[in-house]
């Protein structure tokens, strides 16, 4: 990949960790999905994540994953990196996903820490390495102790980095300091885990982004990431602040896969905004707030 400032980016710079379409019955809306991977294709995303927490994928069966996956490749594997959410807190299951990613045609796959088992950092390393040991993508490891109750250690970093299989990291640590030095130390390419970071990590080292975000602002992170890569820093932080009401609105008011949902809607590529049970829909007021956000920053209403 070409780059200027930038540190070569493995899974390509911008990238949406997607939704999952849902149909009223709560089955998986393989065309809904399809579409949301076409929406993304066609503004500014070099690549997507499948089956990640906001493809809702601790309610989605290894069945289902697989039918997400291939729906995807078949709409823009040609033209994306496809990246296959493969984390769980079962060292096997996610080997099981992992094998099936691979069969079905991933570019790669993303691993985040075992959650909710709160394992020491050799069980987080030793889970890693049999995950990437079980098939022959690139892993991009996925480091959200909010959401896990586990940091992965610098220690672990500089174990499993030795993996030629372990490339990159999505960040949602929050601390670029200690991104700085782990990227120092181990040569993984980090990604932003967190769109209020994006523009941070971008002039720390990062070389890409992971978002939410994107699926209604890709284009402008595009413009963003394109920016910092030629040293146009006020250009960067012009298209960073026009989009901090938009990342307030989707990553702050609910949980990110009923917003993104919401916003789809809005946009017209899903004709609803249906999520599985433990989440809800948003609801009309929100979808209201969304509406006006969304409205206000010039991303509704003409092309995003």
């Amino acid at each position: 990949m070409t780059t200027g400032t930038l540190p070569a980016a493995p899974f390509g710079r911008v990238l949406t960790a997607m939704v999952t379409a849902f149909g009223d019955d709560g089955s998986v809306d393989l065309d809904g999905t399809a579409r949301v991977a076409e929406h993304l294709a066609a503004h500014g995303h070099d690549g997507v994540v499948v089956s990640g927490t906001t493809g809702e994928s601790p309610t989605t069966s290894v069945e289902e994953d697989g039918r997400i996956l291939r729906a995807v490749l078949e709409a823009v594997g040609d033209r994306l990196t496809v990246v296959a959410g493969v984390g769980t807190n079962d060292t096997a299951h996610s080997v099981e996903l992992a094998t099936q990613a691979e069969k079905t045609g991933a570019h790669g796959v993303l691993l985040v820490t075992p959650y909710y088992n709160k394992p020491t950092q050799e069980g987080v390393a030793a889970h890693f390495e049999a995950v990437a040991g079980a098939s022959d993508l690139p892993v991009m490891l996925y480091d959200i102790p909010g959401r896990t109750g586990v940091t992965i250690s610098p220690d672990t970093y500089r174990r499993v980095a030795a993996h030629e299989r372990i490339v990159a990291v999505k960040d949602a640590v929050g601390d670029l300091a200690r991104g700085v030095r782990i990227m120092s130390e181990t040569g993984l390419a980090f990604y932003s885990g967190d769109d209020v970071l994006n523009l941070g990590w971008l002039t720390h080292g990062g070389c890409g982004i992971v978002s939410v975000v994107g699926h209604v602002a890709g284009d402008r992170y595009a413009d963003l990431v394109a920016a910092v890569d030629n040293g146009d820093l006020s250009r960067a932080l012009a298209t960073y602040r026009e989009l901090v009401p938009v990342v307030e609105a989707l990553m702050t008011t609910a949980q990110g896969a009923m917003t993104a949902k919401a916003a789809m809607q809005l946009l017209g590529v899903l004709p609803n905004r249906n999520v599985r049970l433990p989440l809800v829909p948003a609801d009309d007021a929100l979808v209201a707030h969304l509406r006006d956000v969304l409205t206000r920053s010039g991303l509704l209403g003409r092309t995003t």
